[in-house]
């Protein structure tokens, strides 16, 4: 007598409702993939992979109460064989960096989760990685994290909610001379003279989120 093979397990994160029970219609169409839990925030995530012991978890990575990244780096810490797809709108290099560093195995957009969802989770589930061929590309081409240093992101995301100079150093408790000198490493470093122009590069490459 034949024994039917065992489904793979799978864990969704996301904020978005509807996002999630489209995920549960598309897994539940495939005869080899099993949905166990669902979770809308990154302490969710954490605690429904310790209840489920999912064999996959796709995880989201802005959410309001603990990035996916942070999710991942929390449950890798606790479960190191986890293997964890990320799902995101944003095709930043710098963000798809980081959720690689944190241990994520494959990275999806969104838009083609009905596309490619499917047999990423089924790759992941068999030892692969998978990134999608623009995102890869962007990686190849961009600097890992643009070389910013912490202090030079925490001036970014400042300048990028309209702080000048003068406020920026005193947010941080430093002189303004350091604050310009931040400002002029940062337009260096990313390839531009524009402030604007510098905030609009950072987002789009996910090194800050508004």
């Amino acid at each position: 007598m034949s024994v039917a093979p065992q489904k793979i397990r799978v864990l969704v994160v996301d904020d978005h409702p509807l996002l999630r029970e489209g995920i549960a219609v598309l897994v539940a169409q495939q005869p080899d993939l099993l949905m166990v839990g669902e979770a809308s925030t990154g302490h969710e995530a954490v605690e429904q992979f310790r209840s489920t012991q999912p064999d996959i978890t796709l995880m989201d990575i802005k959410m309001p109460d603990m990035s996916g990244i942070d999710a991942i780096i929390a449950i890798r810490e606790e479960f190191p064989q986890a293997r964890i797809i990320v799902l995101t709108t944003y095709e930043g290099d710098v963000l798809a960096w980081r959720a690689l560093k944190a241990g994520a195995r494959a990275y999806v957009l969104k838009g083609n989760v009905r596309k490619d969802l499917a047999d990423t989770i089924r790759a992941v589930h068999d030892g692969s990685k998978r990134i999608e061929p623009a995102i890869a590309l962007k990686l190849a081409n961009g600097a890992a994290d643009s070389a910013l240093t912490s202090r030079e992101i925490e001036v970014l995301t400042l300048i990028a909610a309209g702080n000048s100079n003068r406020t920026i150093a005193m947010s941080l408790e430093i002189n303004e001379e350091t604050a310009k000198s931040h400002v002029k490493n940062i337009l260096t470093k990313l390839r531009t003279d524009d402030r604007t122009h510098a905030v609009t590069l950072a987002l789009r490459r996910g090194i800050i989120q508004l």
